[in-house]
């Protein structure tokens, strides 16, 4: 059986930047263990638990953020599968724009670090090429609606 995880692509949008594109940025947290990579906030789904649920869960545990400062944005999931430790994982990402852009980060014992990050530098933290692509699935689905307003 697939070990599932569910968590949320954070962003903020910062006012007044040139190019409008860069002003989205996404929030990236950098593990305390193993090779200390950047990720989005995610966990694993407790039994019993919907996706959805998982997301809000893990994004409160390890950065402090919960349905009061997140907006989650309607018509985007990414599902991500890939190994770990010779098992099969899925990861399903949703999309959550901070409230507030100034509000801070806490993070858990999980993670040593964070950082709010254009997409390319993003990308280039993210490491993982599907992760990536996750990224600027987002970026793509947040100009597209810019676009429509």
């Amino acid at each position: 059986m697939a070990l599932r995880a569910c968590g949320f692509i954070v962003f903020r949008r910062i006012a007044n930047r040139v190019p409008p594109s860069d002003n989205i940025e996404y929030l990236l947290l950098q593990t305390s263990y193993g090779q200390h990579h950047w990720t989005p906030p995610k966990g694993h789904v407790d039994p019993g638990e919907d996706d959805l649920t998982t997301a809000l869960r893990e994004t409160k545990e390890e950065a402090g953020l919960g349905t009061e400062q997140l907006q989650v944005i309607d018509g985007f999931v990414q599902a991500l599968h890939y190994e770990v430790r010779g098992r099969p994982k899925e990861v399903l990402y949703w999309l959550a724009e901070l409230r507030d852009p100034r509000t801070a980060v806490t993070l858990s014992n999980e993670h040593q670090d964070y950082r709010w990050a254009c997409l390319e530098e993003a990308c280039t933290l993210a490491q993982y090429k599907d992760l990536q692509e996750t990224l600027r699935a987002a970026q793509r689905h947040l100009e597209a609606q810019s676009d429509k307003q």
